[in-house]
């Protein structure tokens, strides 16, 4: 039944939707480590224990009053609308990058975003 709908659907010339590729992530990241990293603070907060995390929350992270007050916790839709553009859902923010453009690859990011949060490099203490 599976391959008949995926014939189906391959039939109508539609594709399947592409499953996010936390490697692909990992290597896109290279993008945001010239500001940030997992485990430290850079110029922007570390992304460690981003998941669920309120922005502008990190203790000791000097954050624009934008970011502070914007409200925001950070999830798979909140991450996905901030880094299609960042100053649009958060004007006044101190985050200069103009966004990702590319659907696949915010969800690639977010997916390596999910995976490194599970990870031991966000687990392991200093």
């Amino acid at each position: 039944m599976g391959a008949s709908l995926a014939l189906g659907v391959a039939s109508l010339g539609l594709a399947a939707p592409a499953v996010p590729d936390a490697a692909r992530g990992e290597r896109l990241y290279a993008r945001c480590a010239a500001c940030h990293a997992l485990t430290f603070d850079r110029v922007g907060p570390r992304h460690c224990g981003l998941l669920g995390r309120r922005a502008g929350s990190v203790a000791g992270f000097d954050y624009s009053p934008a970011m502070k007050r914007s409200g925001i916790v950070w999830n798979e839709k909140t991450l996905k609308r901030f880094l299609t553009q960042p100053l649009a859902m958060v004007p006044g923010s101190s985050m200069t990058y103009a966004g990702v453009p590319v659907a696949r690859d915010r969800k690639d990011l977010i997916a390596y975003l999910k995976s490194a949060n599970a990870g031991a490099a966000c687990h392991t203490s200093p």
